[in-house]
């Protein structure tokens, strides 16, 4: 009897950490000097309070589209994404028109981004026709920066061989306007975002408006954009509004996700977005009204089960 209840407790003893580990969910963000990171962070410390059996942490990546092979390929539990770059990876087309992600599902869009592009006060640069001839960046490779960035000029009679375009991230694109190495570069990210922030409180900046006329030929060249207004005061410095475009952002997922894990993560953003906004103001937007009024995909069945129990209205391309 003494041996039985030796080995019952070995057992035990060997079973109990098991029985307790967390399961871990990887979040994929973006580069630290944009939105998406500390979102992203916020939202990991949602989940490991709210979420019982999980942690989650949030990883740097390069962006909306690496993050939709992220999730694609398993690699990434959720990820965040610009919604332009989300519908064409789910209906396999622009950059993903030779693989479409059928896996891609929705748990919500979450705030919207602005397309912001900055040079020093002193350049010249006034318009987006005087980018010719410039050297701009225009994002990381694979973000959504990129995307909407070559969108933005090209349909307004802008390529590439019209200036001389260098792929850096936020910080490196603020740091390269900074030092004077380029002259002016694109940022698709929820305002206020941390590295233009502190590049305008070394230099006098200016952020390029945009036209209407320029703002319909964007919409038609990607109609998940919208006009958007950068408030005056943003940055340090900016006096007047600005006038650009905003696109969602959506936080994806696989369709192999569990469903009651999909749900659980819906109602925890949702119900508790107080402690995301103190983390950053972008989360103010992030509503249920927001997220079904904007997400251009099909939502997860455990998200769409909560949006139900909402009393949300669902669109048809939101159904699986």
């Amino acid at each position: 009897m003494r041996a039985l209840k030796t080995a019952l407790a070995a057992t035990l003893l060997v079973a109990a950490p098991a029985a307790l580990a967390q399961q871990q969910l990887s979040i994929a963000t973006g580069g630290t000097g944009g939105t998406y990171y500390p979102y992203g962070g916020g939202l990991a410390e949602l989940i490991n309070e709210h979420v019982d059996g999980y942690d989650a942490v949030a990883e740097v990546t390069g962006a909306s589209v690496e993050n939709m092979g992220l999730v694609w390929r398993g690699d990434s539990d959720l990820a965040l994404a610009l919604a332009d770059t989300v519908y064409q990876a789910y209906n396999g087309t622009g950059d993903f028109e030779d693989r479409k992600l059928e896996n891609i599902r929705a748990l919500a869009s979450i705030y919207p981004n602005a397309v912001q592009i900055v040079t020093m006060a002193d350049s010249g640069i006034e318009s987006l026709s005087d980018l010719e001839g410039k050297v701009v960046s225009v994002g990381a490779p694979g973000s959504g920066t990129e995307l909407n960035a070559r969108a933005v000029l090209e349909s307004n009679d802008i390529s590439y061989d019209d200036i001389d375009a260098r792929r850096l991230n936020f910080n490196e694109t603020a740091d390269a306007i900074r030092d004077g190495d380029i002259d002016a570069g694109f940022w698709s990210v929820g305002p206020p975002t941390s590295s233009i922030m502190n590049l305008a409180t070394t230099r006098d900046i200016r952020l390029i408006g945009l036209t209407d006329e320029e703002i319909a030929n964007a919409k038609g060249e990607a109609p998940v954009f919208a006009a958007y207004e950068l408030k005056s005061g943003l940055y340090e410095g900016m006096e007047d509004a600005v006038q650009t475009i905003g696109i969602p952002n959506v936080l994806a997922v696989s369709s192999e996700m569990d469903e009651e894990l999909a749900y659980q993560i819906t109602q925890t953003l949702f119900e508790q977005t107080d402690q995301l906004i103190a983390i950053h103001p972008a989360a103010n937007d992030t509503t249920v009204e927001f997220s079904v009024d904007s997400t251009p995909i099909a939502f997860h069945p455990g998200a769409l089960r909560y949006y139900e129990e909402s009393g949300a209205e669902i669109a048809d391309r939101q159904r699986p």
